[in-house]
């Protein structure tokens, strides 16, 4: 009885995310609520139930502490933030975050659950993204709510390009981890191989530079850390293709590309383009092993030497970027659905950045408060535009709870990021998958407001949880 509990719980907690991603991907007050209501309540639950509801390692405390004094800090700022509604929303929101993370920790760590969640998570995603494709694969069937801001990028059901764009990486991510892995079952591999294709072109329809750039930091480490690197990047490779050219195929019908035009033919051609893609893939996933892709041999002998590097050019091209859009001549790109937009990296993120470095530097130590940001930037005479995020959490978190909520921000990261390196030298097959997908989340987290965004923070925390109850678990053993 208790295993059927344990497994209910980790169950409703991996597809907490993906429900969420149909209410704007829980950003308004009522669905955030009701997801944190749950969160604590299977808290609750796991402290009944579980044999170990909290962490045992230094690692796994060290991450559950941070996190909630992070929280407990952000309260606090409640006292000097500006606005008190943006200030209790921030609350709100790391109550949720914190509920899930504890109750990810006590159930994910159940063996059936282990080998669930790559898969459910992925599945999940395809789920989201298939139905914000379903209007451009069948128009006149499904209509779905637009705003004029997307002006055609694919936004529903999160309501945010990017947030879609983001979701997409990180199914793709995980999908194609479970395609090349070769401990995984034929059908399996098969399945999700199909699967990554529409998530492929849901990240190029989204039209979202950051999440292109996100998805490529997570296949790089995810061929860095998987065990049977050849195969895995043989994988990637594959589905990549796959994807790309369901994306030139897109590119080219202006009802899939932009919603511009309703012609029902653009959409059955993508569709059938989609079929034949996903097929392919299918069916030559499982045979992967096949094909010939070499790496050095310094490299092959060195898996760490790759992941290091891997890491290394997330870290250089994020500075690149940064640096490139802090010049001060950048400006908006290409609006809407242009692939025009991918070919620049000019944006008003510069300007967003400089606001929060500024309230940094006026508010070192604690910051100007939960959600202070929105007032900083109002305060610009000439602002671009109405932002109310400075679209990165580590700068928004300096900015708005200073060098204390920076440091407690980066502690946790710190216990994930040790729980997985600790996991992965044990069981690098277990570890590959969640700590690619969690390098995809942190790299677009820091050019965008995804923790504003549970639909997506969510899938991260169950990932940041599996690796610390997972390397608690191959510890024992």
């Amino acid at each position: 009885m208790r295993r059927r509990v344990l497994a209910a719980g980790g169950m409703a907690l991996i597809v907490m995310p993906g429900v969420l991603a149909f209410y704007s991907g829980g950003f308004f007050d009522e669905p955030r609520l009701i997801a944190a209501l749950a969160s604590w309540a299977l808290f609750l639950l796991a402290a009944l139930v579980a044999p170990r509801p909290l962490p045992v390692s230094a690692a796994g405390r060290t991450a559950l502490v941070a996190l909630t004094l992070l929280s407990a800090w952000s309260l606090l700022s409640l006292r000097w933030a500006p606005i008190g509604e943006r200030a209790q929303d921030d609350v709100q929101r790391l109550l949720l975050y914190l509920g899930f993370f504890g109750a990810a920790l006590a159930f994910l760590r159940e063996a059936p659950l282990r080998r669930a969640l790559e898969p459910a998570l992925a599945l999940s995603a395809f789920a989201v993204v298939a139905y914000g494709l379903s209007e451009r694969l069948l128009p006149g069937v499904f209509e779905l709510e637009r705003s004029a801001s997307a002006a055609g990028r694919l936004e529903q059901p999160l309501t945010y390009w990017n947030a879609m764009g983001l979701i997409s990486a990180l199914g793709f991510v995980l999908a194609a981890r479970v395609a090349g892995d070769p401990d995984r079952p034929g059908s399996l591999r098969a399945g999700l191989a199909g699967a990554a294709v529409p998530l492929g072109l849901g990240v190029y329809l989204s039209f979202a530079r950051g999440a292109l750039a996100a998805l490529a930091v997570g296949l790089l480490v995810l061929v860095a850390l998987a065990p049977e690197r050849r195969a895995q990047l043989r994988s990637a490779v594959m589905l990549v293709l796959a994807a790309g050219v369901a994306a030139l195929v897109a590119s080219l019908l202006p009802t899939v590309k932009s919603l511009g035009e309703r012609d029902s033919g653009d959409g059955l051609l993508m569709l059938a383009v989609l079929v034949l893609l996903a097929v392919a893939a299918a069916l030559l996933a499982p045979r992967a092993s096949r094909m010939r892709i070499e790496l050095p041999s310094s490299v092959r002998s060195r898996p760490a030497l790759l992941g290091a590097a891997a890491i290394a050019i997330a870290v250089v091209v994020g500075v690149a970027a940064a640096a490139y859009e802090g010049k001060p001549e950048g400006g908006t790109p290409a609006t809407g659905a242009d692939p025009g937009r991918l070919r620049s990296i000019e944006s008003n993120r510069y300007r967003y950045w400089d606001v929060a470095l500024e309230t940094f530097a006026d508010h070192p130590l604690a910051g100007a408060g939960a959600g202070a940001f929105a007032v900083e930037w109002l305060k610009l005479p000439d602002r671009p535009d109405a932002a109310r995020d400075a679209h990165s959490l580590y700068l928004e978190t300096a900015a708005e709870l200073g060098l204390v909520g920076l440091a407690l921000l980066f502690l946790f990261i710190g216990g994930v990021g040790a729980a997985g390196v600790r996991l992965w030298r044990r069981d690098a097959r277990a570890a590959a998958g969640p700590a690619a997908a969690l390098a995809t989340w942190a790299f677009h987290a820091g050019l965008d407001w995804d923790w504003e965004m549970p639909a997506v923070t969510l899938v991260a925390l169950g990932l940041a949880a599996a690796l610390i109850a997972w390397s608690e678990e191959a510890a024992a053993y």
